[in-house]
């Protein structure tokens, strides 16, 4: 699906989810394999020319175990490298440093063994704890299909207010600790769902939605049944036995007396 595409069809969504949508795909990614320069001029000291700065990110490369893990924000870099002078360059591939750790969530209250780079570690140190490295991380950084699903889980835990049921002292600590990142429920739900999980949960609602349409009766037909139960409630009045009237006459005078 193109970008033109794609980004027309997100609007059959709800707003929070293209938001989301948005930033994960499309959003601008923190400088990692480059350093940004500041201003929008810069002079060459020794020639005294005067040029556009250019911050122009590394297009990057994706594989497949990318989805898998936590590369914090690198990825495979393909360029080329000149490795003699005297022959043309090479095509060359830069590959992070990739190790399996464990890392601890203290909201799910659960131990993981992810496959991350030293520079997600130092992140998660700067967070001080791998749950605020993933709320705090905006969804074009975290980028793989795992770090949204976790984010997602967090803030589903968040909403719900349902984690670490057998200590309720630490789940207020945490929710005090993580209020700011509490997001309605319907939002989290929606917040890290691919396009083919959204369409189905889009199916979904709109089943639950539709309802079938009123038959409209015409007024003929209602008023001819409203004249039919007149009719026989009418024809009730008529068979209905007299009510016998009495023939006691208070004002009548007894001869016998």
């Amino acid at each position: 699906m193109s970008a033109v595409k794609s980004r027309s069809f997100l609007n059959r969504f709800p707003v929070f989810y293209q938001k989301f949508y948005k930033e994960w795909r499309w959003g601008p990614q923190a400088p990692v394999h480059y350093v940004p320069e500041e201003g929008k001029w810069k002079r060459n000291p020794e020639t005294g020319e005067v040029k556009v700065i250019q911050n122009k990110p590394i297009p990057l490369t994706y594989p497949k175990e990318f989805e898998d893990g936590l590369w914090g924000g690198e990825a495979l870099v393909r360029g080329f490298q000149k490795r003699n002078p005297l022959r043309r360059r090479a095509a060359h591939f830069w590959f992070p440093s990739l190790i399996k750790s464990v890392l601890y969530s203290e909201i799910l209250d659960k131990h993981m063994e992810i496959t991350v780079t030293p520079r997600t570690l130092r992140l998660v140190d700067q967070h001080y704890g791998f749950d605020s490295y993933i709320l705090e991380t905006p969804p074009q950084d975290l980028k793989s299909n795992l770090g949204v699903k976790l984010k997602r889980s967090l803030l589903l835990a968040l909403a719900k207010k349902d984690f670490l049921p057998n200590n309720a002292v630490k789940r207020e600590e945490l929710l005090q600790k993580y209020q700011k990142h509490i997001i309605p429920l319907e939002e989290a739900e929606w917040y890290g769902l691919t396009i083919q999980e959204a369409l189905e949960k889009l199916g979904e609602s709109e089943q639950r939605e539709v309802k079938a349409p009123a038959v409209k009766q015409p007024l003929k037909i209602k008023f001819r049944e409203e004249f039919i139960q007149q009719l026989k409630a009418e024809q009730e009045e008529k068979s209905a036995p007299p009510t016998p009237k009495s023939s006691w006459n208070p004002f009548k005078f007894n001869k016998s007396v």
